[in-house]
């Protein structure tokens, strides 16, 4: 194995998936250490970065999700004091974790993405739903874990749903409701994982069944045809090339009745706790989950 220097792994942070995060990176450093890598925690939210220089850290494992984690600020911070870290670089982090310019690169390059408007304080609410029918979805734009997303069913509740989404980003989609199902293609290395489907047991695929209940169940094998499979890895390849992903990442897609897949998002920190995809796919490539931690550090410093 490569010696990898004193490594730190980055997690917590001051997201609002920092619990989701403290799980993740509780999972990283057990497994690295279990490999037999110098690898020691390390929480921006009680420590200052360039503690990084101080300690000697040669490499960083980010296991941070969201704001100031997988948004391109940690990175560019890397950058600047010349440490290689993992995933993806400054400006792919940065788009992806904003949801509508990721949506406009992708429809610039002519892969489909569900329907969508930017919505407003002065959004016509009844035009809104005339454009993407009902039900349809209302997100913040920078987050992830399906914080401040809503499910509305009535042109009554889209208010109430641009409000809780407004508390966390400025920036507020509505989305087309595409209803044939949610699935999931991870990279690693510039390779496509088994897609793996998701059925939660609620409403949606929500924090709380992301993380909190042991009834959402994953496919993996998905069920799909093989043609169909291929296609959607294909796809996850292109989209993640288009931001200019590195290292690792998921993308996560929604299919219609018709069978047809849409992309939905990136992550390019995805999670990596128990109830998380990535391991999930990995396992199912004859990955374990040591092997995968190993293999995203061997890439850091891939990203330029």
């Amino acid at each position: 194995m490569t010696d990898f220097g004193k490594v730190a792994v980055l997690f917590g942070g001051r997201s609002a998936e920092r619990e989701v995060s403290l799980k993740s990176g509780a999972a990283v450093l057990a497994a690295l250490q279990r490999s037999g890598v110098d690898a020691h925690a390390f929480d921006p939210a009680r420590q200052d970065l360039h503690e990084l220089l101080e300690q000697g850290f040669q490499r960083v494992f980010i296991a941070l999700h969201g704001r100031f984690g997988e948004d391109g600020t940690v990175q560019g911070a890397l950058e600047l004091m010349g440490i290689p870290y993992t995933g993806s670089g400054v400006l792919a982090s940065a788009l992806a974790m904003d949801k509508w310019r990721t949506k406009l690169v992708w429809q610039a390059a002519g892969l489909p993405v569900p329907d969508y408007t930017l919505l407003t304080p002065a959004s016509d609410w009844n035009s809104v739903v005339q454009q993407l029918g009902l039900p349809l979805f209302v997100k913040p734009a920078n987050e992830g874990s399906s914080v401040g997303i809503s499910k509305v069913k009535s042109v009554a509740d889209l208010s109430l749903a641009y409000a809780e989404a407004a508390k966390h980003d400025a920036l507020v989609i509505a989305e087309r409701y595409i209803g044939g199902g949610e699935y999931t293609a991870a990279i690693v290395d510039g390779r496509a994982l088994p897609v793996i489907k998701i059925e939660p047991a609620n409403e949606f695929y929500d924090y709380e069944a992301k993380y909190l209940r042991d009834d959402t169940r994953y496919l993996c094998p998905s069920g799909l045809p093989a043609a169909q499979e291929a296609e959607m890895q294909h796809l996850a390849q292109l989209a993640f090339a288009l931001i200019g992903g590195a290292g690792w990442g998921r993308v996560d897609f929604l299919v219609d009745e018709a069978g047809k897949p849409y992309l939905l998002e990136i992550n390019t920190s995805p999670g990596m706790t128990d109830h998380s995809l990535v391991p999930m796919a990995a396992r199912h490539a004859g990955m374990t989950f040591e092997q995968l931690v190993v293999k995203v550090l061997e890439l850091a410093g891939g990203n330029k």
